[in-house]
């Protein structure tokens, strides 16, 4: 057992009222973080953009150009010149009113799109999760350390305490000897 863990197992009964076998891993983490006083917190994009793979991050693009004002626009506009094509411009149209193929087209397009919609959505959901985890490391480790300094500001006050009572005494039994001798030279 390494001197960092046997650490650990003696201060974890004290802050979580359990052994360290039985904590989850973000509080060992937190318990670790506040014995060794480093920094718990952790900038959770970083984090999770390192585990992602190119389909995940093609998603994210995906949706996220499908879901701005960009697309919208853009695609009003294909939409708007394939009807004035197809009603207006051409003399033969390749897909006449009520417009089929685009239909086709459209279907085919929302089939693709909504997985990746919810692949995005599913890892936006998973992120999330993570960023709940790491805050709540974060917070574990503050209260820790709050409970840490409420122990040292007590056994300050006590230490205080006790040498304010040392003083008193001090001063008691001075004011006794001085009585002492008072009444001494008086009697």
């Amino acid at each position: 057992m390494t001197e960092q863990h046997s650490l650990l197992a003696r201060h974890a009964p004290k802050w979580f009222g359990r052994a360290l076998d039985a904590l989850d891993e973000p509080e060992k983490r937190a318990l670790g973080h506040a014995k060794a006083r480093t920094i718990a917190s952790r900038d959770p994009n970083e984090a999770y953009a390192e585990t992602m793979t190119f389909g995940e991050r093609l998603a994210d693009r995906v949706a996220s150009f499908g879901g701005s004002w960009t697309f919208i626009i853009i695609f009003c506009l294909f939409l708007v010149l394939w009807a004035a094509a197809n009603v207006w411009l051409l003399t033969r149209p390749f897909d006449p009113y009520p417009f089929i193929f685009l239909n086709l087209m459209l279907s085919m397009l929302a089939a693709l799109q909504a997985p990746v919609i919810m692949m995005s959505q599913n890892r936006q959901s998973a992120k999330d999760r993570r960023n709940a985890e790491l805050d709540y490391e974060v917070n574990l480790k503050a209260e820790i350390e709050i409970m840490a300094l409420h122990e040292k500001l007590d056994a300050l006050r006590t230490e205080h305490l006790a040498a304010l009572i040392e003083k008193q005494n001090e001063q008691i039994r001075l004011l006794t000897a001085l009585l002492e001798r008072r009444e001494g030279q008086a009697g």
